[in-house]
């Protein structure tokens, strides 16, 4: 019999901020990003979060001997933010892959919804990801994880079409019904692709509750936590996390006390006779339990567990329609810097800011954007589509051989 598995994944990713791009400026001017942003919230974010955590990480390896294993998923956009403005933060993940004890999965290259919108962009961004982990951190990724955790059961069948037997994805309520996400279940069109799902319930403790002084569960030690997810593994095969690696030192700050929570947690875990494994590992020593069907998009986001943050109104839909409408287009440019825009227009953030959601899901919306209101959102973005699309048509242009007529050899001479 197998022990009982603990998966703990964390996602890593930065967006692209766009400056303010005005109407005026559409025609006139394509520098869409603020660099400056960019390096200050990266960096701020590395000092806080990245660098301590991953520090803590590689101890707790070294620590237990190998015992503690962690899984990430690290987006090319953060993986290029990083080499730019803090290569320190690479150097630190690198330093937890050479333990063995650290699984990088492949995903789409720039956080995007390519998986929704074009099976061709989305191979292709997966395939380049793929290459940057493997250059980056010298290993081959062999498990998926979508932007967000987005999954259903066509995305399933081209990941596994890709040659991925193991991937990531939420546990909904409204999916599972009686079911518990303690398990290893498959996808209902190509069953060799195995799904890990996300307990939401003891994730989001960490990730949301952990330092909120009103929840009955404050305040959360290691060893309550652990004896939480023990209960959890009464009857089933694995406790799944799932969280922004941000939640360390950013969402909750240091002097919540999740630093040392978290230092002590691994032996807790330990303990109780739980194995923490990589997500290839998990699904490697537990067997699948029963198939998914998942015939709509659903996402480890809001209370919906659907797409609805990223596409749940006009302005959204709008701006997704016209992004991928240019996707034909950018192909034909056939030009590095075109492409290379194109991909940094494609992360879901930019989508995000535009939500409209309130109520529960309000806060946490407005804690990520920059912006004042959903309509700057739309407006401002896609008035860089607007200049965007003016320079993928006049590149085209540009290319356009004018033949000339070939000179006729006059017969009668």
């Amino acid at each position: 019999m197998a022990t009982k598995s603990i998966c703990l994944y964390f996602q890593v990713h930065q967006p692209d901020r766009l400056r303010i791009f005005r109407f005026f400026d559409i025609g006139a001017d394509d520098h869409y990003f603020d660099e400056f942003a960019n390096r200050t919230i990266v960096r701020r974010i590395a000092s806080q979060c990245y660098l301590p955590m991953n520090s803590l990480l590689l101890g707790l390896i070294k620590s237990t001997a190998g015992k503690f294993k962690v899984t990430f998923s690290i987006s090319g956009t953060a993986i290029e933010q990083f080499q730019k403005y803090c290569p320190e933060v690479i150097k630190s993940f690198r330093d937890m892959a050479g333990t063995g004890c650290v699984e990088f999965l492949a995903e789409t290259y720039s956080h995007s919804l390519a998986s929704l919108a074009s099976p061709a962009e989305f191979k292709a961004q997966v395939k380049m990801h793929a290459k940057t982990i493997e250059s980056t951190f010298g290993v081959k990724p062999t498990a998926f994880r979508n932007t967000e955790l987005i999954y259903s059961d066509t995305v399933g069948e081209m990941v596994a079409g890709m040659g991925y037997h193991t991937m990531l994805t939420e546990g909904p309520k409204h999916i599972l019904g009686w079911k518990s996400p303690n398990y290893i279940y498959t996808n209902a069109i190509n069953p060799k692709l195995r799904l890990l799902l996300k307990n939401s319930a003891l994730s989001d403790d960490i990730a949301f509750r952990f330092s909120n002084r009103s929840w009955e569960g404050w305040p959360l030690t290691a060893e309550k936590y652990a004896g939480w997810l023990a209960t959890a593994l009464g009857n089933d095969d694995i406790v799944n996390l799932f969280m922004d690696y941000e939640t360390f030192g950013e969402h909750q700050k240091a002097d919540s006390g999740i630093f040392e929570f978290f230092k002590a947690l691994p032996e807790e875990v330990i303990k109780r006779n739980l194995e923490f494994r990589t997500a290839s590992e998990a699904t490697k020593v537990h067997q699948p339990v029963a198939t998914m069907h998942v015939p709509h998009a659903i996402s480890w986001a809001d209370e919906e567990r659907d797409t609805s943050a990223w596409l749940g109104n006009d302005l959204q839909n709008e701006a997704y329609s016209k992004l991928y409408a240019l996707e034909p287009l950018v192909k034909k440019a056939k030009n590095e810097a075109i492409t290379k825009t194109f991909l940094r227009l494609q992360e879901s953030d930019h989508l995000y800011y535009m939500c409209t959601k309130f109520f529960s899901d309000g806060a946490v919306h407005s804690y990520f954007n920059p912006y004042d209101t959903p309509y700057e959102a739309f407006i401002n973005y896609m008035n860089v589509l607007s200049d965007f699309e003016i320079r993928v048509a006049d590149c085209i242009a540009s290319q356009k051989v004018v033949k000339k007529p070939s000179d006729k050899t006059d017969k009668n001479k």
